[in-house]
């Protein structure tokens, strides 16, 4: 009983310290907006947060993290972005959990969790830019939705992919968590 407390606690802590990196992060690319769009760092501690702490800190922090920067900092814009934003990050917490919850713990399995999660959000992010466009007769064309989520993106994509796995393998490793460790293919 005490560890699994012992582990709730740990997972708050990481939670809130992702929380904070997602306010955080943004400021080392906030001068040049471009920049920020095509790292995308808000993303990478929500995914994090995901594969660490599981999928119901993954969500709650990606949900919240651009509602709340947005509230503290007045970006990013809260409409239409911020409100794409909370639900493709939503789902980058989600996924990314439940993908290395119950994948194997082998390097290979975390890259796709990986990519699973990042097309998963990708396109969500699309969907409800899609519907925020009908809804309020904004323009959102399929070539914006490419350009949103793949090629403005890619030099962040590629970030992700590198940065994560190198982050995540280590600590998977020396865990004592619950989540499973890759040196006991657990």
């Amino acid at each position: 009983m005490e560890q699994k407390n012992n582990q709730k606690i740990r997972n708050l802590v990481l939670a809130a310290m992702f929380l904070a990196l997602c306010l955080l992060l943004p400021f080392l690319t906030g001068q040049i907006p471009q920049v920020g769009n095509a790292l995308s760092p808000m993303h990478i501690p929500v995914l994090l947060c995901g594969f660490l702490c599981g999928w119901p800190f993954g969500l709650a922090v990606g949900a919240a993290a651009p509602l709340l920067r947005f509230s503290l900092f007045g970006l990013p814009p809260l409409f239409p972005t911020g409100i794409a934003m909370c639900f493709e990050l939503a789902v980058y917490g989600t996924v990314s959990g439940i993908c290395y919850r119950f994948f194997p713990k082998k390097p290979i399995y975390i890259y796709l969790s990986l990519l699973i999660s990042m097309l998963a959000g990708r396109f969500v992010w699309g969907a409800v830019r899609w519907i925020l466009a009908l809804l309020f007769g904004l323009e959102f064309t399929f070539q914006m939705f490419l350009a949103g989520a793949f090629v403005t993106a890619f030099p962040g994509i590629l970030c992700h992919l590198l940065l994560i796995p190198l982050i995540v393998i280590p600590v998977g490793r020396f865990s004592s968590s619950p989540v499973a460790t890759i040196s006991e293919g657990r």
